[in-house]
């Protein structure tokens, strides 16, 4: 019989690789834990609207990647990202009476039907948080410190920060005047995509990874005209006091004025974290912030600032970890006794294997041994009767016996 195989961009996780992806998640959760902020899990799929009306019908995102099915009268869409469908609960549950700031993280698996490549599949995960309630330079450098300080842990090495200011809807429309005057001279070599995006959205024209159109954008009067800063007084404002707290805080950046995030919803501050062992797809985190996404999902207008970053791509940057291992395993012809051991040790926060094969001693000591654990307890009918234990210490095979209590009253 023919052998099911997973769906092509999707993985399985074990073994060493569990155990790097188990060390990002307890090292994230104990940074959010650290700075207040609560864990919130969203459903996987939701309707097709909210990431329409959240993400941008304009974005690659909703036009060619979203996994999108009927079910009675309601189209459904797995969510291919996290902030849209964080924002709709925050909403529906009536976070906005909450003390502000409200701060949520959230992690778990994201959809989108594109080609998989290194580092980017078609189901995939993220982990991010979301900051409500603040228009302020501070809260998104707490943001922007909170995803440094998480890669610190990690030790990752070769990273880069990158910050852009987009402005507001106001400050786009100036944009959008002069911009549209300097490419029309190139519009006929662009390509398709941002051809479309003249028109609809040309601010995300600067998102385009094509190297050719990179160049036209790249042309002295166009990167003058941007490096202008077209945004109002108070968003420069902004943007200059953000600068100060991370300069304050010693975490580099340079400003990118070509910086402006795949999705429609931002406003104001952007931002990229790269590394440079990533190739050509190089971003491992970004963000920024949001201040009409709330409004437009039906909520009461409230400023927010979040970021999002790939898992598969960050866990990819993290050499071999050490695993935790084992602290004991146990060699036993007495069942009764070994489980009553192994729960005891447990209870004291020790990794103890219990050999289950029912095997001969021999056998069971040759599993032992290959289980890496540094010392093993062996447990016959003599220390069972006794309550007592024997241990063998692997390093120089050494071995005594001591009671029950003794062994867990030295631990």
């Amino acid at each position: 019989m023919e052998k099911i195989q997973r769906p092509k961009g999707t993985q399985d996780i074990f073994g060493k690789d569990a155990s790097r992806w188990q060390a990002v998640e307890s090292c994230f959760r104990k940074i959010m834990r650290q700075a207040h902020y609560q864990e919130i899990r969203t459903p996987a799929f939701e309707y097709t609207e909210l990431f329409k009306r959240g993400v941008g019908e304009t974005t690659d995102i909703v036009n060619k990647e979203m996994y999108t099915f009927e079910k009675g009268e309601r189209s459904l869409t797995l969510r291919p990202e996290g902030t849209a469908g964080v924002v709709r609960s925050y909403v529906e549950q009536g976070m906005s009476r909450w003390p502000k700031p409200v701060k949520l993280y959230y992690m778990g698996p994201m959809f989108r039907y594109e080609r998989p490549q290194a580092g980017r599949q078609r189901q995939f995960h993220q982990m991010g948080l979301e900051l409500f309630g603040l228009d302020t330079p501070e809260a998104d450098a707490e943001a922007i410190s909170l995803a440094m300080d998480f890669f610190g842990s990690l030790e990752l090495p070769n990273l880069a920060l990158e910050v852009n200011n987009i402005g507001t809807a106001q400050c786009r429309e100036v944009f959008k005047q002069g911009f549209q005057t300097l490419v029309t001279p190139y519009l006929a070599k662009l390509c398709q995509d941002c051809q479309n995006r003249f028109h609809s959205n040309p601010l995300r024209m600067l998102d385009c990874k094509i190297p050719a159109d990179k160049e036209i954008y790249d042309l002295p009067e166009i990167k003058s005209f941007l490096e202008k800063d077209f945004t109002s007084d108070e968003c420069q404002a902004h943007f200059a006091k953000l600068s100060d707290i991370l300069s304050a805080l010693e975490i580099p950046f340079k400003r990118n004025y070509r910086l402006v995030r795949g999705l429609d919803y931002y406003t104001k501050t952007v931002f990229e974290i790269t590394s440079t062992h990533l190739g050509a797809q190089n971003a491992v985190c970004g963000g920024g912030r949001y201040n009409n996404l709330v409004e437009q999902l039906g909520g009461p207008a409230t400023p927010a600032v979040g970021w999002a970053l790939g898992m598969e791509r960050l866990v990819s940057l993290l050499g071999d970890l050490e695993n935790a291992g084992l602290d004991y395993y146990i060699v036993s012809d007495q069942p009764e006794y070994a489980f009553k051991v192994a729960k005891l040790l447990r209870a004291k926060n020790l990794a103890v294997e219990v050999n289950l094969s029912g095997k001969n001693f021999g056998k069971q000591f040759e599993t032992a041994a290959k289980s890496g654990a540094p010392k093993i307890l062996v447990l016959g009918e003599a220390e069972a009767k006794n309550q007592q234990v024997t241990v063998k210490i692997m390093a120089d095979a050494s071995q005594n016996s001591l009671s029950l209590r003794e062994l867990l009253g030295s631990l």
